[in-house]
C-alpha cells in the first residue's frame, strides 16, 4: 500500500520536474504546462469523497487493483500524447485513480496490522505520499534529463503495472467494513470543528507548497543558473531530505501533534521565502514538507468523532489536499505568468505563515 500511494502521487507530480521540456515540446507556456498538475488535483479532489460510498459493497483489493491499472493506462497515454489536449485528458484519468487510491488507503492501516501497530501502519502507508512528494519530482526530472520527458511518463506506467500486480498477489481479501459512511456522512464531517482544523491547515500548506514548488525549476534556473545535471542533483538531495522529514514527523506526532505542525509551518514559511536567494535552503524545505502528509493525516484521524468515521475523514483529507494541489498549481501559474517565477515563492511562503497562525489558534487532539 505504501508503494501504491507513492506511485499515484509520483504520477500526479511528474510534470513538476519536466515543465520546461514538456512546455517547449508541446508548444505551450510554463503556466499552461503547470495546468496539467491542476487538472489532476481537481479530479482527485472530486473522486476522493465519491469512492468510499461508491465502493461500499466491493472488495477493496479489487478496487485498488483496478485503480492502479487505470493509472498505468493514463501514464502511457501521457507518454504518447501528440499534443496538449491529449495530455490533459490523460491527466484527468490520473486524478481519478489518485483520489480513489488515497481515499481507500486512509482506512486500511488498522485492517492490515494488529491493533498495537495500526498507528505505525497508517503512518507507513501515508509515508508513500510524502516520499512521492519529495522523491517523485527529482526522479522524474532525472529520467527526463537522461531520456526525455516522455520516458518519465513511460516509467510511471510501468511502475503502476508492477504495483497493481503486487497488490493483487499480496493484499488479503478486504471486504467493506461495517459502518462505512455514505456520501452525506462523509461531507457532514466538515461540520466537525476537530476534523475541519487540520483540513484548513494542510490546505494552506499544500496550496502554498505547490504554488511555489511547481515552478522551482525555472526559479533555480533564473536566480542561481542551476541547470541540467546540477539541478537534478539538487532536487534529488531535496528528496532525501524530505524522506528524513517524513519519518521525523511520524515519530514527532506521537509526542505532540500541534508542536510538529507548528514546526513544519514555521520552517516552510521561512525557507520558501528565502530559497530564491539561497538555493541550498531547498533541502530544509524538503525536510519540512516531508512531514506535512503524515502529520496532517494523523491529526485528522485522531480528530475523527468515531472509528467508523476515520475512512470518511481520510476521504476528506484526500479531497482537500488534492484541491489544494490544484489550487496551488493554478495560482502559481497565474503568478508566474504575470509576475515571474520568483513571485510564486512569495505566495508560497505567505500561505505557510498563514497556516502557522491557524495552527496556533486551534485545539489539537492528544
Amino acid at each position: 500500500m505504501t508503494a501504491a500511494t507513492f506511485t499515484v502521487v509520483t504520477s500526479e507530480m511528474l510534470p513538476v520536474g519536466l515543465l520546461t521540456p514538456l512546455g517547449r515540446d508541446l508548444g505551450v507556456s510554463e503556466g499552461l504546462a503547470g495546468l496539467s498538475l491542476t487538472v489532476t488535483g481537481v479530479l482527485a479532489a472530486l473522486a476522493a469523497p465519491l469512492v468510499v460510498p461508491a465502493a461500499r459493497g466491493a472488495d477493496r483489493r479489487h478496487v485498488l487493483c483496478a485503480l492502479m491499472l487505470l493509472l498505468a493506462a493514463a501514464n502511457a497515454l501521457s507518454a504518447w500524447a501528440p499534443g496538449y489536449a491529449v495530455l490533459m485528458g490523460a491527466r484527468v484519468l490520473v486524478g481519478v485513480a489518485m483520489g480513489g487510491v488515497w481515499a481507500l488507503a486512509a482506512g486500511l492501516g488498522p485492517r492490515l496490522a494488529p491493533p498495537r501497530t495500526a498507528g505505525r501502519a497508517t503512518s507507513l502507508i501515508f509515508s508513500g505520499i510524502a516520499a512521492a512528494s519529495v522523491l517523485g519530482v527529482p526522479a522524474g526530472a532525472y529520467l527526463g534529463e537522461l531520456a526525455g520527458w516522455r520516458a518519465a511518463f513511460t516509467g510511471g506506467a510501468l511502475l503502476s503495472l508492477a504495483v497493481a500486480g503486487a497488490l493483487a498477489v499480496l493484499l488479503p481479501p478486504l471486504p467493506p467494513s461495517g459502518g462505512a459512511p455514505g456520501l452525506g456522512g462523509v461531507l457532514r464531517l466538515f461540520g466537525d470543528a476537530g476534523v475541519r482544523a487540520p483540513l484548513l491547515i494542510v490546505g494552506l500548506l499544500v496550496t502554498g507548497h505547490f504554488a511555489a514548488y511547481t515552478y522551482i525549476r525555472p526559479v533555480l534556473e533564473e536566480t542561481a543558473g542551476t541547470r541540467g545535471a546540477l539541478l537534478s542533483a539538487l532536487l534529488l538531495l531535496y528528496g532525501v531530505a524530505g524522506l528524513a522529514g517524513t519519518f521525523t514527523a511520524g515519530a514527532a506526532v506521537g509526542r505532540t501533534v500541534r508542536g510538529t505542525v507548528l514546526g513544519i509551518c514555521g520552517v516552510l514559511g521561512v525557507t520558501v521565502l528565502l530559497v530564491p536567494y539561497a538555493a541550498p535552503l531547498l533541502l530544509v524545505w524538503g525536510v519540512a514538507y516531508g512531514g506535512v502528509a503524515v502529520a496532517g493525516q494523523t491529526w485528522a484521524q485522531r480528530a475523527a468523532p468515531s472509528p467508523q468515521a476515520r475512512e470518511g475523514a481520510g476521504a476528506l483529507f484526500a479531497m482537500v489536499i488534492n484541491a489544494a494541489i490544484a489550487l496551488g498549481a493554478l495560482l502559481g501559474g497565474r503568478v508566474a505568468d504575470g509576475f515571474g517565477p520568483v513571485a510564486t515563492m512569495w505566495l508560497g511562503g505567505a500561505l505557510a505563515l498563514a497556516a502557522l497562525g491557524v495552527t496556533a489558534a486551534v485545539r489539537a487532539p492528544q
